[in-house]
């Protein structure tokens, strides 16, 4: 072979490399592209921290790209994103509950998330505006006591709790995060004097608890014939000693009843974030078919709600139950706040 048709061979060759190279790269996920990032991200985690940390390390797993986890609770570090304006070091937030990325959204901190992370989540589990999305969800129930109460003697609505005749029979976490929550898909669907006279009734008739754990086993122990609290309590007790849930059951409000009401989990960018490409990775990676398999086998015990990821088996199917329908970035907390300060459950 003379050295001109050599050369056109070996042109020939490195362009259809090239190619075969350009086409790899097209086809790996996007976190390839950051293998070894010297980058690192500050996640704001209101969640469970050991789902938190599970998501963190796969993240890195993957990408190379470290998150350093500062956790707290839902509306305090709402609140302090919102403080830290434009100077938040936080890259990323997340949540138990949706208020407080609606005190978040409404104060403009949060960016437009990105819309290929929008198309894994259903729509009914985000943000309308776009500035977050839904990374897990958990559902209100209402813990009892067969020994107690029967089943024809639960209450039908959420609302039946403030009649006299539930006096000293039931506990709420007024303080909680988690129990805020639902008095904001009350507010939004009864409106705020309805929401009032409800939790002045709750005032007069509930036992205040510091957590769900604590309402549950005093249902378990007898001590009140039921409470309001998460379906993951349970489930998670009875996934491993059962010393807090063996002698209560589960019941759901149906009817899209507010009592039904599905919390939402959200994840958002920080519009400030120093990172914002990786950060939206790792808002990507949570709702993708991987983060959401770590949900759904974790022991957090919450319902996967991206990627067509089914939940833990344990849990009762979303699909049969019927929560009401909410606009959760509309989920007032300053609100459910002032009202719950004057029916004195805060």
């Amino acid at each position: 072979m003379n050295r001109s048709v050599l050369g056109r061979a070996i042109v020939s060759l490195l362009i259809v490399a090239t190619s075969v190279a350009a086409s790899v790269r097209l086809l790996l996920p996007a976190t390839a592209a950051a293998q070894s990032s010297n980058v690192s991200l500050v996640l704001y985690n209101a969640q469970h921290v050991p789902l938190a940390e599970a998501w963190a390390a796969e993240f890195n797993e993957q990408t190379g790209i470290k998150v350093e986890i500062r956790s707290g609770r839902d509306l305090e570090l709402a609140n302090q994103i919102v403080q830290e304006g434009a100077g938040s070091p936080a890259d990323v937030f997340i949540t138990e509950n949706s208020p407080a990325m609606s005190v978040v959204g409404a104060a403009g901190r949060f960016a437009q998330v990105d819309q290929a992370t929008r198309d894994q989540v259903p729509a009914q589990w985000s943000s309308p505006e776009g500035d977050w999305v839904g990374i897990a969800a958990r559902t209100t129930v209402f813990v009892y006591n067969p020994s107690l109460i029967s089943v024809d003697a639960l209450p039908k609505s959420i609302m039946d709790l403030a009649k006299p005749e539930w006096k000293d029979r039931f506990g709420i976490a007024a303080a909680g995060a988690d129990f805020q929550a639902i008095v904001s898909a009350v507010l939004q669907l009864v409106g705020p004097q309805q929401t009032q006279t409800w939790l002045n009734g709750l005032k007069a008739n509930a036992r205040i608890y510091s957590g769900n754990g604590g309402i549950m086993a005093a249902s378990n122990n007898g001590e009140i014939p039921g409470g309001i609290i998460y379906h993951y309590y349970w489930y998670g007790d009875r996934a491993e000693s059962g010393a807090r849930s063996s002698n209560v059951e589960l019941y759901n409000f149906m009817g899209k009843d507010p009592g039904g009401f599905v919390s939402v989990s959200g994840g958002g960018v920080l519009k400030s974030s120093q990172h914002p490409a990786e950060a939206q990775q790792f808002l990507n990676f949570m709702t993708s078919k991987a983060g959401q398999e770590i949900l759904s086998t974790s022991k957090a015990l919450e319902y996967s709600v991206a990627s067509d990821v089914p939940a833990h088996p344990s849990l009762k199917p979303l699909s049969e139950l019927d929560p009401p329908s909410v606009d959760l970035s509309k989920l007032n907390a300053p609100m459910v706040i002032d009202l719950m300060q004057k029916a004195g459950l805060l």
